[in-house]
């Protein structure tokens, strides 16, 4: 009898097989009425005869002694707990078995933005230590679930660890970051935006302080015009320099990443039973070694593995088509995940937990099972139908001329992506009512605010840098006066204190400079900050830059919706490789 058929038999929850063990302080499943705990506590072996009693004494009533259950046979009710008339313990309303089992879960993150190793209060130290940690410094957050909206970046590494494996990868490979997902999740925690970065577009890579197993700390050099793939493992770098790489090239903080190689595929989808997919027309790569008829079919393992490394069966053969059907592997593992068919069964939910945590290596800021609980709750809780994936939108490298072997980002449809993340704009529908609730807030700030434009040498304003890159303010300054004619703008330097966006404050009897320079940067209504006394004689307006500011040139302002043209697809939609 397997451990989900003993969670079922008299209406036993599954997660009643989990007991606490007083000697060691963890939570140990009960496999059996009769049996063990899974190992002895520290202070207690399992040779002394005080255990050896209390087993033989469990054993004698066909029962294992449980915290709580002597005082209950006693008649009395645990701490807490008040009797009712009758001299019975109240019972606490029960949790339904999805309930408990979505405590399992909590969200799907890891390599298949999974974390398997969601879960409750009683996961246990097993798990805990399956994790591994990498410390990257400031580069990534303390906090687990930092405030307002956060991103996670998701590496796959081409590293040939694990059974099996030797026939992939780069001999000799450190692991290069060849799969990368960015996963921003809202503010308000109803909606995601995973953006797929590809492994070949080329970027500027920043210099990166790393740990040494010393613990002393190295600096590794900055690299201009490299593979983005090589910000991982390339002399020496840790995820922490991918992490910094996405956030130059973004502008968004990472605040946490997951790393896994190919036994993450074939483990995780393993322990669910396959993943759903579906392909176009039938598919015999040679290459990969997947074999597959047209339509749905269920894979797993080294299958499953095969699945998300094709390249050659399918579009263009590229690098961006893999892209697409990485994306409707992982939109279908999330669905698995939260099944019925996943979340009922104890022995399912086991072997994710510990496939999942095993497969992981994160930052220290998620790297104990409570951080990481805390982070996979939070993305568990957002519907599959408002988590959007997108694709870094890029054109071929013009440096290469026809060659077209890498890539570089398109300078204004990433931008306009980039601009939507930084703002917390959600691809899906989910903002909708907020959103033209917002429109209709902007709008009727620029009714009010409608009225004569001063012209641009009548503009005077201090630029102030409030949390854009260094040197931005004087980047400003040295654009408005050159290229706009906003002679009378001044580098301020930086702001008294850092701003969550690029605000315009200006005095009531300087609305009209307001209006044109709003028009000139392309400075939406809500960063509009009128005052509430008029400026005397030349006193400037005060223009100070926030970490969305890009670059000169760039407008401010975020796009309401994404570009057009761009590659995304809802978590929830099934869709077959072509």
């Amino acid at each position: 009898m397997d451990a989900q058929s003993r969670g079922r038999a008299d209406e036993v929850d599954p997660a009643d097989q989990w007991v606490l063990n007083p000697e060691t302080g963890t939570y140990e499943l009960r496999l059996s009425p009769s049996g063990t705990q899974s190992k002895p506590g520290p202070n207690r072996s399992s040779a002394d005869p005080t255990s050896a009693r209390t087993a033989e004494q469990s054993g004698r009533s066909g029962r294992r002694e449980v915290p709580g259950q002597r005082n209950r046979r006693a008649g009395k009710s645990p701490a807490g707990e008040a009797p009712d008339a009758q001299g019975r313990r109240k019972r606490k309303p029960k949790a339904t078995r999805k309930k408990k089992a979505l405590l399992w879960t909590g969200g799907v993150m890891g390599f298949v933005l999974v974390v398997g190793a969601g879960g409750a209060y009683w996961l246990y130290q097993h798990f805990n230590d399956n994790l591994n940690t990498v410390d990257v410094g400031d580069a990534g957050s303390k906090s687990s679930v930092p405030d307002g909206a956060f991103n996670v970046l998701v590496i796959g590494t081409d590293k040939r660890t694990g059974k099996g494996n030797e026939g992939y990868g780069d001999a000799g490979s450190e692991g290069h970051a060849d799969t990368n997902i960015l996963f921003h999740v809202s503010a308000d925690r109803t909606n995601a935006t995973a953006m797929s970065i590809p492994r070949d577009m080329v970027t500027d890579i920043p210099a990166c302080p790393t740990k040494q197993p010393d613990g002393t700390t190295k600096t590794i050099p900055g690299t201009k015009n490299a593979r983005f793939n090589t910000s991982l493992g390339q002399e020496g770098r840790d995820p922490g320099c991918t992490m910094r790489t996405v956030k130059q090239l973004t502008g968004l903080t990472v605040d946490h990443f997951m790393m896994a190689d190919f036994n993450a595929v074939k483990e995780l989808s393993t322990a669910v039973g396959g993943v759903k997919v579906c392909l176009a027309k039938p598919v015999d790569d040679p290459k990969s070694h997947l074999k597959l008829p047209a339509g749905q079919s269920v894979v797993k393992g080294e299958q499953a593995l095969a699945f998300v490394r094709t390249r050659h069966s399918f579009g263009n053969e590229s690098d961006l088509d893999r892209i697409k059907q990485q994306q409707q592997f992982i939109g279908s593992m999330i669905r698995q995940m939260k099944s019925d068919d996943t979340l009922g069964s104890p022995t399912k939910m086991y072997g994710l937990a510990d496939a999942a945590t095993k497969a992981l290596t994160v930052d220290s800021g998620i790297g104990s099972i409570k951080k990481l609980t805390d982070l996979a709750q939070v993305i568990g809780k957002i519907d599959a139908k408002n988590i959007t994936f997108a694709t870094l939108p890029v054109i071929d490298n013009p440096a290469e001329g026809k060659k077209h072997i890498t890539v570089v980002p398109d300078p204004t449809k990433a931008e306009a992506l980039f601009a939507m993340m930084r703002a917390d704009t959600s691809l899906t529908e989910v903002k909708k009512k907020e959103a033209d609730a917002k429109s209709s807030a902007a709008a009727e700030e620029a009714a009010r605010l409608n009225g004569p434009r001063s012209k641009a040498s009548e503009v005077r304003v201090t630029v102030l840098n409030g949390g854009a890159v260094a040197g931005s303010a004087g980047e400003m300054v040295t654009w408005l006066q050159n290229q706009q004619g906003v002679l009378k703008s001044s580098n301020g330097s930086n702001a008294p204190q850092k701003v969550p966006a690029t605000v315009l404050a200006y005095a009531p009897n300087q609305a009209d400079q307001a209006r044109k320079l709003a028009d000139l940067l392309g400075l939406s209504g809500a960063a509009l900050k009128p005052g509430t006394k008029d400026a005397v004689g030349k006193e400037p307006m005060v223009l100070t830059l926030g970490p969305d500011f890009k670059q000169a040139g760039t407008p401010v302002a975020a796009p309401a919706k994404a570009p057009e043209g761009i590659q995304k697809v809802e978590a929830d939609k099934s869709v077959c490789a072509k």
